[in-house]
Formats: C-alpha cells, sequence, structure tokens
C-alpha cells in the first residue's frame, strides 16, 4: 500500500506546493482535486489543483516533471458532486466536468477518479435507480474508452438540513452496492472505501472489505467519533451526533480494517483525508494533521 493524502486540506497551496509538502512530510501520493475554477458548493468543495479544462500538452508535461522532482505520484484525481442531482442543468454541468477529469486523468496517466454516484435526496432509493440508469452508463463508457478506473466514494452526504432526509450519495452501504456492480459489472467502476462513514451508519467495515476487496481501486483514512450522549437524544435519523477526526482519534477499528485489506491483497493507495476542525486554525494545524495521522497509519502502512 502506498500512504498519501487528499489535498483539499490545501486548498490555498499551488500544486506545487502540494507536492513539496508531500515529499517533505513522506507521503508517497496525493489524491488531486479537480473541481471547476469557482466558489465551492460546501466544506471541501472547489478546490482545483489540477484544472482539467486547461489541461494542454505543455501543462501535462509540466506537472509530469513536477512529480518526477519531487517523487510523488498521483494516487487519483477527486471530484466529489452530485451527477444525480434533481435539476436537470445542474447534473449535465456535473457529467460534463466529471467526464473532462476521467479525459485528464488518462492524459496524466492516472488510473483513478474519485466520485460519488450522487442521489435525489428526496427520493427513496428505488425512486433514484431510473437515473443511475440514465446518467451512468455514459459515464462508465467513458471511463472504459479512457482506461481510467472510478472510485465511488461511500459517504451519505447527510450532514446538514439541505441534504434532509437522504443525503446526496447513494452509493452508501454494501446493499447498494451489491446492486450497482450487478447492474454495471465493468471492472471500470469500483469503490473509493472510507471507513469513517461506515461506522456512523453502524456498519463494519470488515465484511466489505471481504465482500468487495476486488472492486477497492482507492482508501481514504479517516475516523468519526460518535457521541453517545447525543445520539442517545436524537437517535440515528438525527443530526450532530458523529465527528470527522484524524486516524486513531475516533471509533474505527484500524487494526482489523487493515488486516481485512491485507486478507483481500488490497496494494493501492491509503489517503488521509482530513476534515477534523480541531485541525484546521492555520497551515501549520493541517500539516501537523497530516504528520500526525502518517505517524498512527505507518503502524498498518510501511
Amino acid at each position: 500500500m502506498q500512504l498519501g493524502f487528499v489535498s483539499a486540506i490545501l486548498p490555498d497551496c499551488s500544486l506545487e506546493e502540494v507536492l513539496k509538502i508531500a515529499r517533505d512530510e513522506g507521503f508517497a501520493c496525493v489524491e488531486l482535486m479537480c473541481w471547476p475554477v469557482g466558489k465551492a458548493e460546501r466544506r471541501y468543495a472547489g478546490v482545483t489543483h489540477i484544472d482539467v479544462t486547461r489541461l494542454e500538452d505543455g501543462e501535462v508535461q509540466r506537472i509530469r516533471e513536477l512529480l518526477e522532482r519531487y517523487r510523488v505520484t498521483i494516487s487519483g484525481l477527486g471530484y466529489y458532486p452530485n451527477p444525480l442531482d434533481p435539476d436537470a442543468e445542474h447534473r449535465r454541468r456535473v457529467v460534463e466536468h466529471l467526464k473532462q477529469v476521467i479525459t485528464a486523468a488518462a492524459k496524466l496517466g492516472v488510473a483513478v477518479v474519485n466520485t460519488f454516484i450522487g442521489r435525489d435526496w428526496r427520493l427513496s432509493v428505488e425512486d433514484n435507480w431510473p437515473r443511475v440508469r440514465e446518467v451512468w452508463p455514459g459515464i462508465i463508457t467513458h471511463a472504459e474508452q479512457h482506461g481510467v478506473r472510478i472510485g465511488i466514494e461511500n459517504c451519505p452526504m447527510l450532514f446538514t438540513l439541505d441534504e434532509w432526509p437522504a443525503g446526496k450519495n447513494l452509493a452508501m452501504c454494501p446493499a447498494v452496492w451489491r446492486r450497482l456492480f450487478q447492474e454495471f459489472p465493468s471492472p471500470h467502476l469500483g469503490l473509493n472505501l472510507d471507513p469513517s462513514h461506515l461506522v456512523w451508519l453502524m456498519i463494519d467495515p470488515v465484511p466489505c472489505i471481504h465482500e468487495f476487496g476486488t472492486r477497492l481501486v482507492h482508501i481514504h483514512a479517516k475516523d468519526a467519533r460518535l457521541d453517545r450522549d447525543k445520539l442517545q437524544e436524537v437517535g440515528v435519523l438525527g443530526l450532530g451526533w458523529h465527528t470527522p477526526k484524524l486516524p486513531g482519534l475516533g471509533d474505527v477499528h484500524w487494526g482489523a480494517f487493515f488486516a481485512a485489506l491485507n486478507d483481500v491483497r488490497y496494494n493501492g493507495p491509503v489517503c488521509i483525508e482530513v476534515e477534523d476542525r480541531a485541525y484546521e486554525g492555520s497551515l501549520t494545524d493541517r500539516l501537523r494533521a497530516l504528520r500526525q495521522s502518517r505517524r498512527f497509519l505507518e503502524q498498518f502502512v510501511s
């Protein structure tokens, strides 16, 4: 496995600065954010370390030279919108940009693009399925044509009232993944697995890894701390009882998680995703978060 981090935590740094930090902090790879240039839609969105709309041959060469200089690889390109948004024009823009990210990955020799399946949060899983069939075949075909694998992250995207009641990402649990892979058996569709989301859904990550090990294309290393007192007050359908934390500071059983990854012979990237507000006060704090997380995870990834 290769230990890296997600570049969304460094929005004010240039691509070269991100790669230099990766080298200086002892990371092998980075997942680089590729949002459209402009205003962020939400926290950790809107970060652009590679502008895929302006990726001409000269820029491709510049990026390759930077990677060689800093001896860091790209674990994947990241873009996490809602491709199943109820607004048709929004869906069109999202899908168009996602395809541009896939094309950019092929130009750069990057094997993985990480994203969300999306969801109309007002509808049931079943009622979302016609739109999945409408939107996703073209994206998967585009990935196949460019030799790129899509890593679907499993975050439910249910944190705020505008995402209530069902969240904005359908592919959050084994039942949906199983159906998704039956519907789209292409090996170019896989999982970017984050154990923190499973923990607050009360799902054990270990059986998930054992069943879907051949579909794992990327791993996010993030923890979640469950507030049992708040859970007692609002129940599992309430908000605010789970908090993103650095690896080792929450309720993920990391030893069992990595044992399962070894069981299925996963040998891809494991990228730290910093969303811990206790470490967001300054660049110094964010670098400390990466350093602390690396030291914790190195006992499992060497």
